[in-house]
């Protein structure tokens, strides 16, 4: 602690930055470890590891099955977002979100349930009651998308030579904290990419504020993801990793097969907060650095003992210097990433939750699976933030059942023969495909079948929101 504030004084007497990252000389063997420059002096490492697997052939074009993607999306002056899904015979549901500052209603209807509803509601209005109604003047929109698709999801399975995996880390980690996927999945016979962030780990940090905004590294892990990608790819993100991998699955649908979102949150456009302890000098959140150590094994892990603090020291999985901290929490302004955004996405989805997550609730992970056209989401109950190092193999297991899960036959999306099966269940997880009601969190309840919520959950939450 009284280094820290040793160090903290110099960097407010000299005005540099006490703890500037550059590339470490890692402990591990260079063979898989890469480094790529995505602009003149903006290096980034990147762990690569082409496995020996046995050739066979790419999937026949009769593998697979499909999915009928139709959907139309409105907006309203007023905020109002409309969501009509042309192919699901479903009643209408009215369903509360965020759209900037303000809550506004989210309404799923089917066309066919429109034309008997306004059929009905003219054979039930009699003459006596038509003066007392109030005339309305139809609303007109501020814009319209129509999706209308058929969308072919095939089994990734380890022997397809064009299947890669990209792995995505969050603010201050490293693709060190996906140690136990990159060794499991390449083991198995995956091509597996991870690229360390701006910053973060072994890659270049530059001292510019203007190098850590979502749209920087945005455009470098674009960079990154043409370099590696294979026909079929698939992105697993992690807490802000997530909003990177949303990204490449808007610019480029063709090409990404399946999204896995681990605690990402709500579908609501990122803001930085204004209120918030990231805001402070450089050097004050370098004094303050043992605090906010000990504030994240806290609210990150669901368990505090000596693993978990192992697990933050070792391998430098979270050797984030105060300025590039500062600057990362600054930068996470994208207003394009609202719920308009999301709902145009018809990637496959799974959403991993750790139940014990204090950084992002499960309202804000049920209330994306509302918005996607094809999203399913699992919670794992000894999970919390940093789900994936604390119960690697839980989270291996459903990865690696999404990642071959495939409909039998054409299908609807956001029906029951759209859920990846998985097939060996276990009490650490539940599985939520829309439940009618909000689903009831417990560990000591055994795990159940649950549809996808038809009302999403209320929250406290605001229109914008800042990831860890």
């Amino acid at each position: 602690m009284l280094t820290s504030f040793m160090d903290g004084m110099l960097c407010c007497i000299t005005g540099k930055s006490a703890n500037v990252v550059v590339p470490i000389e890692t402990s591990e063997p260079a063979d898989g470890f890469e480094f790529v420059e995505v602009k003149p002096g903006r290096v980034l490492r990147v762990r690569h590891i082409i496995p020996d697997r046995p050739v066979v052939e790419e999937p026949g074009s009769g593998e697979g099955g499909s999915v009928s993607c139709k959907r139309k999306i409105t907006v309203y002056r007023n905020g109002q977002l409309l969501i009509e899904n042309v192919s699901e015979a479903t009643h209408p549901e009215l369903v509360r979100c965020q759209n900037g500052d303000s809550t506004v209603e989210v309404e799923y209807l089917d066309s066919n349930y429109l034309a008997s509803r306004q059929a009905g509601d003219s054979n039930a209005v009699t003459p006596q009651e038509q003066p007392q109604q109030p005339h309305r003047r139809r609303r007109k929109p501020k814009r319209t998308v129509m999706i209308d698709c058929e969308r072919k999801i095939t089994c990734c399975k380890e022997t397809h030579p064009d299947v890669a995996l990209f792995f995505i880390h969050g603010v201050g980690g490293s693709l060190d904290i996906w140690g136990s996927q990159l060794d499991y999945f390449s083991q198995l016979g995956y091509e597996v990419i991870a690229p360390d962030l701006a910053g973060h780990g072994a890659s270049s940090a530059p001292q510019i504020t203007a190098a850590y905004t979502f749209y920087a590294l945005a455009e470098d892990i674009r960079i990154v993801f043409k370099r590696y990608a294979k026909r079929r790819n698939i992105l697993i993100g992690h807490s802000y990793g997530v909003s990177f991998c949303t990204f490449l699955a808007h610019e480029y649908p063709e090409q990404v097969h399946k999204v896995v979102m681990i605690n990402g949150g709500g579908p609501t456009a990122l803001e930085p907060s204004l209120c918030s302890i990231f805001n402070l000098p450089t050097c004050a959140l370098h004094c303050l650095s043992p605090c906010l150590s000990w504030s994240f094994l806290m609210a990150g892990f669901a368990h505090q003992g000596t693993k978990e603090k192992k697990l933050l020291k070792e391998k430098n999985a979270f050797n984030v210097s105060s300025f590039v901290l500062r600057s990362m929490m600054s930068g996470q302004y994208w207003p394009e990433g609202d719920e308009v955004y999301h709902a145009e996405i018809t990637v496959p989805t799974l959403l991993v939750h750790g139940m014990y997550d204090k950084f992002v609730p499960i309202q804000e992970d049920q209330r994306m699976a509302e918005i996607l056209l094809l999203g399913f989401l699992k919670v794992i109950d000894e999970g919390s933030h940093m789900v994936m190092m604390e119960c690697p193999e839980t989270v291996n297991t459903l990865l690696h059942e999404f990642f071959l899960w495939q409909p039998a036959t054409t299908s609807k999306p956001k029906q029951d023969s759209a859920l990846p099966p998985i097939a060996n269940k276990t009490s650490s997880s539940k599985e939520t495909a829309r439940p009618t009601t909000a689903p009831k969190i417990t560990a000591s309840k055994p795990e159940q079948d649950l549809t996808r919520p038809t009302t999403a959950p209320k929250t406290s939450q605001q229109g914008t929101e800042t990831r860890k």
